[in-house]
């Protein structure tokens, strides 16, 4: 949804509404403006996401698992901030069935510090 209104409010209750997507994705657009993307993630069972073009923050709802990013792995639950720069290589594991994320993209492609 791209919004000319200086102010929006989400849930991740409303969001929820579009998943599956048409095609069965587990993510959905909620809030476009600028370079600014907002979509909920809720992936099951596995998470075949592959590097993006732009930076990009998850914020935990729900859930509990492991995220890889590079070279790093790490535990995450609720109300955690994760972070993948643009092309990174990243993934979630061994996550509970009620994982759902807020994933922020933003900035340019190649990302904020693409040198």
């Amino acid at each position: 949804m791209k919004s000319n209104n200086p102010c929006h409010k989400a849930t991740v209750e409303n969001a929820l509404l579009g998943l599956p997507g048409p095609d069965g994705q587990r993510f959905a657009t909620v809030f476009q403006h600028g370079s600014l993307l907002v979509e909920i993630y809720a992936p099951r069972g596995t998470d075949p996401q592959k590097p993006h073009a732009r930076d990009e923050i998850y914020f935990v709802v729900t859930g509990t698992g492991e995220y890889i990013c590079g070279d790093t792995r790490q535990s995450f639950g609720p109300t955690d901030m994760l972070f993948a720069a643009a092309g990174a290589e990243h993934r979630f594991e061994n996550f509970t069935e009620d994982l759902t994320l807020w994933v922020i993209f933003y900035g340019p492609e190649g990302g904020e510090d693409n040198g």
